[in-house]
């Protein structure tokens, strides 16, 4: 007797940026990958999220879901410089919680200095000495397997600087280059410069959180499932007025992180409210069904200090609540995939237009 066939449903995902805080999708990536009733179609990803998706893609292709599970173990056991992520579950049992270890990062001398540093010396300064300290690890990257045509579509976002506006890297134009450029923060990294092979023109780009956080638009391909599910890891919401200089720099990052991928939901939106009214033909556009896997509890007790400082306590904590955020996606939201949204655009967006 043969077991019934379950139906595998495809979703697209869009992964934020947000430095060390990426560390929460790759606990959302390790749980959905142990589920075989998932298949990702397509992955959109921003500076961190670019690096996630690039570990995710290159271990589907070499060796399945356990791979990639692995190679994403190994994204961010580098990234924590930490060889082997059980030491920093056995100090995450005996220190202090998150948000008082944050606190403890944004007051400490090394960080302040590092935060004004950034703000009166610019990247530039260091000349010859200057490293991108991603670079080691971006660089070895299989990138045969990253821009293969088979296994998931995948789209890395950037900044042009010239231009302000969103270059999205496909393909075989995906390079060491393009990661570093979609997570390059212009106060703590020099800008990123590639040249056109055909012209020879040089371009400049900055972290794509600028100017798309992550880009939802390669997803709406017809070739793509309709639904798509963004990793979110800046807090829409955080109570209060920021009145401390730490506070106020951290809510400014998390808004204007947030903005681009505010502003692309309201599009979306428009044209969701457009159909309803039929002023645009039902089935004239691909409809497109929206979902998000967040934790913004554990993310308003951080801040931008453990978004640039990889502690390796912080980064486990966070995979851990990814990987919970992961599992609450497969229990409440895998049911209604591919029959409706499960992300309130009419609440998000309101709130967008009130605060406009």
């Amino acid at each position: 007797m043969t077991g019934r066939k379950t139906s595998v449903k495809r979703i697209s995902l869009a992964l934020q940026g947000g430095g060390a805080h990426g560390a929460f999708t790759w606990g959302v990536l390790d749980r959905i990958l142990q589920d075989e009733e998932i298949e990702i179609a397509a992955v959109s990803g921003t500076s961190a999220g670019a690096l996630n998706g690039a570990a995710l893609k290159a271990g589907l292709l070499a060796g399945g879901r356990e791979a990639a599970r692995e190679n994403l173990d190994w994204l961010w056991e580098q990234v924590g410089a930490i060889g082997d992520m059980r030491i920093a579950n056995w100090l995450a049992t005996v220190t202090p919680g998150s948000g008082t270890i944050s606190r403890l990062m944004e007051y400490s001398l090394p960080f302040s200095f590092t935060e004004a540093a950034s703000r009166m010396i610019s990247p530039y300064a260091y000349g010859p000495f200057y490293r991108n300290p991603l670079e080691r690890i971006v660089a070895q990257f299989h990138y045969d397997q990253v821009c293969h045509r088979s296994g998931p579509a995948f789209y890395v976002g950037a900044t042009n600087v010239t231009t302000g506006k969103i270059q999205i890297f496909h393909g075989d134009k995906i390079t060491t280059d393009a990661i570093l450029a979609s997570a390059c923060l212009p106060t703590l990294f020099q800008a990123v410069e590639t040249t056109n092979p055909e012209t020879g023109e040089i371009s400049a780009y900055w972290d794509g959180g600028y100017a798309a956080n992550p880009a939802l638009f390669p997803l709406f391909d017809p070739d793509l499932p309709k639904d798509i599910v963004i990793v979110h890891i800046n807090p829409l919401d955080r109570p209060g007025v920021p009145v401390t200089a730490q506070d106020i720099q951290n809510r400014i990052n998390e808004i204007s992180f947030n903005s681009s991928l505010l502003r692309e939901l309201q599009g979306l939106k428009m044209v969701k409210d457009l159909i309803a009214s039929g002023q645009l033909e039902r089935g004239s556009m691909k409809e497109i069904l929206v979902h998000m896997i967040a934790d913004d509890d554990m993310m308003r007790d951080l801040s931008v200090a453990t978004k640039i400082v990889a502690s390796p306590v912080i980064l486990y904590r966070l995979k851990e609540a990814g990987r919970a955020a992961g599992d609450r996606f497969l229990q409440e939201i895998k049911p209604r995939l591919t029959r409706e949204s499960t992300l309130d655009l009419d609440t998000l967006c309101y709130r967008t237009a009130q605060a406009g």
